[in-house]
């Protein structure tokens, strides 16, 4: 699919590919894609960050790669590992027919026994792939600070194969629940949106900015807000239809 001229079309785009997303996102999203750069999703458990980079990847026709952070998570988990229990068969193989020439070993450390991980594989889709770096605030600075190196040219350097980079940056989504606080390099790297709950209107849940007509719905507690010096912005999320009595609801946040 070609990508959209205007935010409008963007919006229609998400619209049809299930996600409802309000100006300011739409808008977030047009930006992040005109200039090939990272965009980084903040908001509660739930808003619906990462189903942005889901319907991303379904609506563009691009592969979806995941990296999910977590605490302790190493640079090993996120690029490339070798695999070794093939290269001790391939050893093996080697010493019982007594071949012992330069190339063999060499060949131990070549793309053949190289396990791809997601940012590696990100790196090589290029702009055919979303990489979606999910809930970034759990993985430490350290981690964080090489995510800063790799987002910057999105080349991977690997000593005994060489330098891979990518033609076209891949599409980067980065979301955090903000159970800490990111570092300002990192901000400064990527565009910023902050994805809230949905505005209460009288007896109903929906997106000022959008203009959709939603079924009356029960009321929920008051929505938590952003922190102070943050845009809030309106909901975006997916919508479903319940066959019996024909209301839309918010499923997916």
């Amino acid at each position: 699919m070609n990508r959209p001229e205007t935010v409008g079309q963007l919006a229609e785009t998400l619209r049809q590919g299930g996600y409802l997303a309000d100006r300011g996102l739409a808008t977030a999203l047009f930006v992040a894609l005109s200039l090939n750069r990272p965009i980084l999703l903040e908001g509660e458990v739930g808003v619906g960050k990462t189903e942005v980079a889901k319907v991303l990847a379904s609506v563009f026709g691009r592969k979806l790669i995941r990296l999910q952070c977590y605490e302790g998570i190493d640079t090993n988990q996120a690029l490339y590992e070798w695999d070794y229990a093939r290269q001790m068969l391939h050893i093996r193989a080697l010493s019982e027919r007594q071949i012992a020439d330069s190339d063999a070993v060499d060949k131990l450390f070549g793309p053949k026994f190289l396990l791809e991980r997601p940012l590696l594989e990100a790196v090589r889709a290029g702009d055919q792939a979303v990489l979606l770096i999910d809930e970034v605030d759990r993985a430490d600075d350290e981690f964080e600070a090489f995510l800063l190196e790799v987002l910057s040219d999105f080349q991977i350097s690997i000593p005994e194969i060489g330098t891979i980079k990518a033609e076209s940056p891949p599409m980067v989504v980065l979301t955090s629940n903000r159970t800490r606080e990111l570092h300002d390099a990192l901000k400064r790297r990527c565009l910023y949106h902050w994805i809230a709950w949905p505005e209460r209107w009288p007896g109903r849940w929906s997106p000022p900015s959008t203009g959709c007509a939603s079924s009356i719905l029960p009321s929920r507690p008051g929505s938590p807000r952003p922190s102070t010096g943050h845009a809030r912005s309106s909901s975006s999320a997916r919508l479903a239809l319940t066959p019996r009595s024909r209301r839309t609801r918010w499923g997916q946040w």
